[in-house]
């Protein structure tokens, strides 16, 4: 199948929904072959719909078991792992630092920073062997500025920008770009759940969509496009980069 990602073997995980499920539809329509993973196992319905070329595994991106069995079964379907997309994220609900809850802080950072490191350690030998590979991971605008009420998040994407920062450099000699992708506000269930959970979600979305000087929320298809420019050999001369799709949101 012909494509910008033709024949490359991708693994997505926290494709169930929102960005995930997006990049992973994209990067089917442009030739990969795409692993998707999610704790949700409506991930199944989204690979079904791409078709034969998608597989789906249930996936807790905390469990060092897990990231094992996902790869070794990704290898057995597919033959080897090219681009990896470390997606799964959770936001979590506003907290106040002055009385923020450990346990919130450990789990939101777990999901969003540790299932990153466990990613780059159970996939970078994978690509390592094979001569190379790309991945994704998924920071965040607020991985580069601050958000009240959101210390464990921006901590969380920020850990990640500077991770993804670390490999690059690292993994570079063996032909691996490691790249992050910064996404401002996107209509997705995440944060239409966050906007839910707020008592003053309408006016919080006006306020946010205010932010963004293209004065709206993005779309997924928007970053996954970003991804599949990632994933591609178009992309052959970045890494460690930090691709920016925000609206303008970071350019005040």
């Amino acid at each position: 199948m012909a494509g910008r990602v033709a024949d490359k073997i991708a693994l997505v995980t926290g494709a169930a929904s929102g960005l995930g499920a997006e990049t992973a539809r994209r990067l089917a329509a442009e030739g990969a072959f795409v692993m998707l993973t999610d704790r949700n196992p409506e991930g199944a319905e989204v690979a079904a719909a791409i078709g034969e070329r998608a597989d789906f595994m249930l996936h807790d991106v905390t469990s060092e078991d897990d990231w094992a069995a996902v790869v070794t079964a990704t290898m057995a379907r597919f033959g080897s792992i090219g681009v990896l997309v470390n997606n799964a994220g959770v936001a979590g609900s506003a907290l106040a630092l002055l009385d923020h809850d450990l346990g919130d802080w450990r789990r939101i950072l777990s999901v969003n920073l540790d299932g990153v490191f466990l990613g780059l350690r159970h996939c970078g030998p994978v690509m390592a062997a094979k001569g190379g590979g790309s991945v994704i991971n998924l920071s965040s605008i607020l991985g580069k500025v601050g958000m009240a009420g959101a210390a464990a998040y921006c901590a969380s994407k920020g850990g990640v920008t500077m991770l993804t920062k670390a490999a690059a450099v690292e993994w570079a000699p063996l032909g691996i770009r490691v790249n992050s992708v910064h996404p401002g506000f996107i209509d997705t269930p995440m944060v239409a759940g966050a906007l839910h959970a707020a008592e003053n979600g309408n006016e919080m979305r006006d306020r946010l969509m205010a932010a963004h000087p293209m004065a709206r929320f993005g779309v997924p298809r928007e970053i996954a496009d970003a991804i599949v420019f990632l994933a591609s050999d178009e992309s052959g001369f970045m890494t460690g980069a930090e691709l920016v799709v925000d609206g303008g949101y970071t350019a005040q």
